[in-house]
């Protein structure tokens, strides 16, 4: 096991960090943007450094002064956390090239995952059924562009290769607007992520976003931890999820997660990660795999038992997974609410002062936060401040927790989104769980504040 870990990541992803290193014995380095001096995880930290000014650019993205960080400060591993550089290729080469452990994928298999066209080629290859779609990248004849188009059927959505977080997409319902369509989203590709390559798959109406959790050792050991249903999204953004997915046969997940696990010992996958796919009438359609610990593990460590953070650092290290699959079960329901700083209902961000901080509490309660009383949330960054999540024996009860805690949970000085949470859990359709990915955005039209 590594004695100390440098964790490269703000928020409450740090302080979660944190603490699975003080559970395993090893010392965390924390490191921080002049925005947060005055972070929970900081205050708390046995060693922090500062690694610049408060925009990313010059902080949590500066590649030179996180590997300096760990320099001085004799780490042997970073962790990555989730967004930032967690699934930048060319940090993890250079972190190991340093001489340090990346605690996560090979820098080959986030190539491979990060590039959404090879990624699916890879997935076919190993027997996940991916949506239906061009077989690479699309040329730029544009003959051959409304070719494939009529063969996939519109209407049609074309992706950046190297896109994400719901970014580089366009959906093309009619031939005439096809070649523009591309154009403008090429461009929109180069300009967002170096990477102009664009890719074209049939849309699909109403899916389900499912997305299957697994991990993976250095011994060519791999399980998957049961599923998760994040189809509550507006702009391709995530706001709450639950696991396991309501109303899917479980013989249907286990042979999906069977299929993902064949593909992480196929590219020789370590650590944590995440297949996510489209569900639609009985059939799942592989989307993208994200090569990093997600925001919504939670759900998946509340009905598992397993906490997915430690065994990360564990895999990392060398060591075996130290479960097969034989003995993953899941256990009862969990529901996770992302608490973000921003005006519940017209989503515009809300930093400032937080004056009073209370969260919530009682059995199968959990919150992940870095926000006290008094704390000052930057507008630098995301607006996510934490997650409440939720476990009962059933689904049922598990919204009845979540109602109880959204109730408890007091944040004065800035808006959040509770209000919306609050609405959601009652919501008929929700309750009846289910719902597709474009629901949330349709009941806002009809909520319109």
């Amino acid at each position: 096991m590594f004695k100390k870990i440098l964790v490269a990541n703000r928020g409450e992803i740090a302080l979660r960090i944190q603490r699975a290193c003080r559970e395993l014995g090893v010392k965390a380095v924390m490191v921080y943007s002049e925005a947060d001096r005055d972070a929970k995880y900081v205050k708390l930290a046995e060693e922090a450094v500062c690694i610049g000014p408060a925009p990313s650019g010059q902080s949590y993205l500066n590649m030179p002064a996180i590997i300096s960080a760990a320099e001085v400060t004799d780490a042997e591993a970073i962790h990555p956390g989730y967004g930032f550089l967690s699934e930048n290729a060319d940090f993890a080469e250079r972190v190991e090239k340093s001489g340090f452990q990346f605690i996560g994928p090979t820098p080959e298999s986030i190539r491979i995952m990060g590039d959404k066209v090879s990624a699916k080629q890879a997935m076919i290859r190993a027997g996940v059924p991916c949506v239906p779609g061009s077989e690479g990248e699309l040329p730029d004849d544009p003959v051959l562009i409304r070719r494939i188009a009529k063969a996939i059927g519109y209407p049609v959505i074309i992706k950046a290769a190297g896109g994400g977080g719901g970014r580089g997409m366009r959906v093309v319902h009619t031939e005439a607007a096809l070649v523009n369509a591309v154009a403008m989203t090429k461009a929109e590709a180069g300009a967002a992520f170096n990477n102009p390559a664009v890719y074209m798959e049939k849309f699909l109406q109403n899916p389900r976003h499912i997305e299957i959790q697994i991990i993976a050792d250095k011994h060519k050991n791999a399980v998957y931890l049961g599923e998760r249903d994040c189809s509550m999204q507006r702009r391709h953004q995530k706001i709450l999820e639950e696991s396991p997915a309501p109303g899917i046969n479980r013989k249907l997940i286990e042979r999906i997660g069977e299929r993902c696990v064949a593909a992480c010992k196929k590219i020789g996958y370590r650590g944590a990660g995440t297949f996510e796919f489209l569900y639609e009438d009985g059939e799942f359609y592989f989307i993208e795999m994200n090569t990093r610990v997600q925001v919504e593990h939670p759900v998946t460590e509340m009905v598992t038992g397993i906490d997915i953070v430690r065994t990360q650092i564990m895999v990392a290290a060398g060591e075996k997974l130290p479960f097969t699959q034989r003995q993953i079960a899941v256990h009862g329901h969990a529901i996770e609410c992302r608490v973000n700083a921003e005006d519940p209902y017209k989503f515009t961000p809300s930093p400032g002062r937080v004056t009073m901080w209370h969260a919530p509490g009682g059995p199968g309660v959990r919150v992940d936060s870095h926000v006290y009383t008094n704390y000052f949330v930057p507008p630098n960054y995301d607006s996510m401040i934490g997650k409440i999540i939720v476990h009962g024996d059933t689904r049922e009860q598990a919204l009845a927790r979540m109602c109880t805690a959204l109730a408890e949970t007091v944040v004065e000085g800035i808006n959040t989104n509770i209000p919306l949470h609050r609405e959601l859990m009652v919501d008929a359709k929700f309750m009846a769980g289910g719902t597709n990915i474009h629901y949330l955005e349709h009941w806002l039209e009809q909520h319109k504040r």
